[in-house]
């Protein structure tokens, strides 16, 4: 995998005109199996007169310093958690996942997907300025599924796990949404600058509202994805009428 983040100073500034962060995946030995990220930075200059190259040096290395936060990789820690039902049919297995299911609000659901997130993030001030330069996320994932207390018999059991495998992806939709919203905040903040800031509280004002409209687009991401399953026709009606019927 091979990934190219192009950033663009202006010349007017700064002597620089492009830099490329190259992030490559390499796979270590079969016997360890992990991703070990490489990040090269390539500099391209042009029309540089009488720069100084110590604080030329140091831009490029605050510049190096943010592109590598930006490739660093993180995971989310996901886990499920199984509710019991009672049943042996499609119709007692679902009245009472009615009775048992996860409640949203007052109404009761097939499953649920609960997060946490929390964040470390590094502020640096810099000449008046305050940068964010660094901000790694800590996100937890539950996925809440329902589980038959009795052993099912065939062919129930076959047309349980059909159901069950299917809700399942359905909900890790939502878990990849999830992580992809992370993504987007961590794409959108890290980097970020803002002037006349020493004591770095301004910026942590734009980083809330950059992480808000982040979130606000997860959630209708996530609400039109759940209206198109579960509409009439939908993927999820059709598991239900697989299990019922």
């Amino acid at each position: 995998m091979e990934r190219v983040i192009s950033a663009c100073i202006d010349a007017g500034k700064f002597p620089v005109i492009a830099s490329n962060l190259i992030c490559k995946g390499h796979m270590m030995s079969k016997m360890f199996g992990a991703q070990v990220l490489r990040c090269v930075l390539s500099v391209h200059f042009t029309n540089v007169r009488s720069w100084s190259m110590k604080y030329l040096i140091a831009l490029l290395a605050s510049f190096a310093f943010v592109q590598s936060a930006r490739c660093a990789e993180w995971s989310p820690r996901e886990q499920v958690k199984l509710y019991s039902i009672s049943g042996i049919t499609g119709p007692e297995l679902y009245q009472s996942i009615g009775e048992k299911g996860p409640l949203i609000g007052t109404v009761r659901t097939i499953a649920h997907t609960n997060w946490e997130l929390k964040w470390s993030r590094k502020y640096v001030p810099s000449g008046g300025a305050c940068m964010l330069v660094s901000a790694k996320p800590f996100l937890n994932i539950t996925y809440t599924l329902p589980k038959p207390q009795a052993m099912l018999g065939k062919p129930m059991a076959d047309r349980w796990k059909s159901f069950s495998d299917g809700i399942a992806a359905h909900e890790k939709v939502h878990g990849a949404d999830i992580v992809a919203m992370v993504d987007e905040i961590i794409d959108a903040t890290v980097g970020l600058r803002v002037e006349n800031d020493p004591d770095c509280q301004a910026i942590r004002d734009d980083v809330l509202i950059l992480v808000k409209a982040a979130n606000e687009s997860y959630k209708a991401k996530s609400r039109a994805f759940d209206q198109t399953e579960m509409s009439p026709g939908g993927n999820v009606q059709q598991l239900i009428l697989a299990l019922v019927n």
